[in-house]
């Protein structure tokens, strides 16, 4: 080989170099910036100055050719060029930082990090909740965000760790666990009992004061049911409405009327006696309340051990209620309906 031919095979060597450690991280600030949408913050969170990400995402910008984010003093937004450049690189960064990931989790013992959860408000207020503090007692290196969200999020774009849905999610990608059983449950007080009875078959129900629930898709969320055989959806005239199961169940402890709510939400007050069921002949079938989470070949210890503690503890809250129908269906109705008190 000549001396040219030496000193051009160097020097194209030295560009390849260059141009791969420029690349890797502009490509990492890029991708950081996309993230947090802005340059100091994107710097906060590598360690690094906000210049050098700067000269970063320069770097990178003149090597495509094409300009990656539209910059204003106040914001800072992906150009059309750099939503592709960011969705064909996001899948390698992530198992990049999912490969790091599991080997520091390998290496340094219990598990740490910081877990995002989503979960629908009424499953997410009456039983996810009240398990962190026991997680935390357990796992103090693990930090942990609750998201309640009654749309279903996407795993991957909104960073979740670990989702909690009834029924299953329609994503190749996600595991889904079954929990726990789902059954809706049509409730009143003692109380509204004594006062207006309770309704012996579905179309009954517009004669009662019901209480229904706005899906976030601004329909009101049907009834379920399953009448000879067959699935029944209906929406029955509502005397209340509300968008949060809570308030639902609230009106309802409050003798306002009857609302079909998930198990979950009423199996205390039906074990307390300050609720009581109807239409159990016509429950529609269990649904399934199920742990959401994104396949992986090896999930990091700390989803790991949230998935096992979670699953062991509200299996643990005996919250079956398909069991005990069957007992009490089993028994014989009182031919009077006894003094509300009774039922406390």
């Amino acid at each position: 080989m000549s001396l040219t031919e030496t000193l051009a095979a160097d020097e194209g060597s030295d560009a390849l170099t260059t141009g791969f450690s420029a690349s890797y991280a502009g490509v990492m600030a890029f991708i950081a910036v996309a993230h947090e949408g802005s340059f100091s913050r994107a710097a906060d969170r590598l360690g690094i100055g906000r210049s050098a990400v700067s000269r970063s995402v320069q770097k990178l910008e003149g090597q495509l050719g094409v300009r990656l984010f539209l910059r204003t003093t106040r914001s800072t937004s992906l150009t059309r060029e750099g939503e592709l450049f960011h969705e064909g690189c996001r899948p390698g960064v992530d198992r990049i930082l999912q490969a790091l990931e599991e080997m520091r989790d390998l290496r340094d013992g219990p598990p740490r990090g910081h877990l995002r959860i989503s979960a629908t408000g009424g499953f997410g207020r009456k039983v996810i909740a009240p398990l962190l503090a026991p997680f935390r007692a357990r796992f103090p290196d693990v930090s942990l965000e609750l998201l309640l969200e009654e749309r279903a999020l996407d795993l991957a774009a909104d960073r979740i760790d670990v989702a909690f849905r009834d029924g299953v999610l329609e994503d190749s990608d996600v595991i889904a666990k079954h929990l726990i059983p789902m059954q809706l449950l049509v409730c009143a007080t003692p109380d509204y009992v004594v006062a207006h009875g309770l309704p012996e078959r579905v179309e009954e129900l517009d004669a009662h004061a019901c209480i229904s629930l706005r899906q976030v898709n601004g329909r009101l969320q049907p009834w379920e049911f399953r009448v000879d055989g067959r699935a029944l959806a209906v929406e029955p005239d509502a005397a209340l409405v509300f968008n949060d199961a809570d308030l639902a169940l609230q009106a309802v402890m409050q003798g306002q009327g009857l609302a079909q709510l998930p198990n979950y939400q009423v199996r205390a007050a039906l074990d307390a006696g300050e609720l009581v069921r109807c239409l159990d002949r016509y429950a529609a079938d269990d649904r399934g309340h199920y742990l959401c989470y994104l396949s992986r070949r090896q999930l990091p210890k700390r989803i790991r051990a949230f998935i096992d503690f979670i699953t062991a503890e509200v299996r643990a809250l005996d919250l079956d209620v398909v069991t005990h129908w069957e007992n009490t269906l089993r028994t014989p109705a009182p031919a009077t309906l006894p003094d509300p008190a009774a039922w406390r």
